[in-house]
């Protein structure tokens, strides 16, 4: 598709490099199946928008509506993970620079801040994602804890980090341990990339 619609961006790693903590297999279905889903689906309710318009029909606007929601928001927060996963030679460990200073200040130590972050991300009702966001009104770091892809999102807050709890994002290596899949996520975090996501909203 052209413009005006959405494409699957693409990932900055193969598919084996994020092993052992992300299995080829698991990382191949993940980004193949679910994120081009999301956005094959997104697509199609465009069109279908265009079309109604276009022949001036009725649609059921607030299930449709509902549905495009639901598409974009899972795109946007995958297009979020990938770039936020890197390599465990690259990945990890804890964050430098700003964001360090600004998870110290408000949190009182990484270590906390990985508590809560992790607690989010394992008590997330269903299906969901747990994200770090910052608030501009208050300059301040917030975790955010979504079901689905689009409910209790904090309007306007840019998301820095984030994690996929869905269980088509760890089946396959940890089936239904999704807490062993939240431990070995931050073997591959890429704070560069997180770090520099806060530095360009702060300029």
């Amino acid at each position: 598709m052209g413009k005006g619609f959405y494409i699957l961006p693409r990932l900055p790693y193969d598919y084996k490099d994020l092993e052992p903590h992300i299995s080829e297999e698991q990382l191949k279905i993940h980004y193949e199946k679910h994120h081009q889903g999301y956005v094959n689906g997104a697509n199609a309710i465009i069109e279908k928008l265009e079309k109604a318009r276009k022949d001036d029909v009725d649609l059921d606007i607030k299930s449709t509506l509902k549905a495009l929601s639901f598409n974009i928001g899972g795109h946007i927060l995958h297009s979020l993970f990938w770039p936020n996963l890197a390599p465990s030679v690259k990945g990890g460990g804890e964050p430098g620079g700003v964001l360090s200073d600004t998870i110290e200040k408000e949190f009182g130590s990484f270590a906390r801040f990985k508590r809560e972050f992790s607690q989010a991300a394992v008590s997330a009702e269903g299906s969901g994602w747990a994200a770090l966001t910052f608030c501009r009104q208050t300059n301040r770091p917030i975790i955010m804890q979504i079901e689905k892809h689009n409910t209790n999102v904090y309007p306007m807050f840019r998301i820095l980090m984030v994690i996929d709890v869905w269980e088509h994002a760890y089946y396959l290596d940890y089936k239904n341990a999704r807490a062993k899949f939240v431990d070995a996520f931050w073997n591959i975090v890429n704070w560069d990339k997180v770090n520099k996501r806060l530095e360009e909203l702060l300029k």
